[in-house]
């Protein structure tokens, strides 16, 4: 396990497909899929939200890969192993509703894939250099660091 647990990770400018990465994460081994999926909303911190664009850095795809082979190696264990994990994160200019991210993990038993789904996405919004730029209804703006 490890890299060839990594079926899908990247950077998309288009829409993501919930279901492209559900099927990245299909594996006949698996007792248990779980997934998470990030969509832009239309408030922040009591503001209201009306634009939203995410911005990464050129590592950000290899920075994904590398949070993704540590949880893998973090969540398998006990003969309980993680078999797949895949993550979509968009940039670009996105519309409130959207799809902005998202992940799933396939493993031996639904802890496992509990598990590893949280930690894939709190690691990726914590360590891959990925920003958001928000504009507020009141004409603010504001930028949110990923990591």
């Amino acid at each position: 396990m490890g890299v060839e647990s990594i079926t899908l990770a990247g950077l998309r400018d288009t829409p993501i497909s919930v279901d492209e990465v559900i099927s990245a994460v299909g594996d006949a081994r698996a007792g248990g899929t779980a997934f998470f999926v990030g969509t832009v909303r239309d408030h922040d911190h009591g503001r209201g939200v009306t634009a939203l664009s995410y911005s990464a850095h050129p590592s950000a795809e290899a920075e994904m890969r590398r949070v993704m082979e540590k949880v893998v190696a973090d969540t398998t264990g006990d003969g309980r192993p993680v078999w797949r994990v895949a993550a979509l994160h968009r940039v670009g200019d996105l519309e409130i509703g959207d799809t902005a991210v998202v992940v799933a993990a396939a493993a031996a038993h639904r802890e496992e894939a509990f598990d590893a789904c949280r930690r894939l996405i709190d690691d990726i919004k914590a360590e891959v250099p990925i920003w958001k730029h928000q504009t507020f209804d009141d004409g603010g703006t504001e930028w949110v660091g990923a990591c």
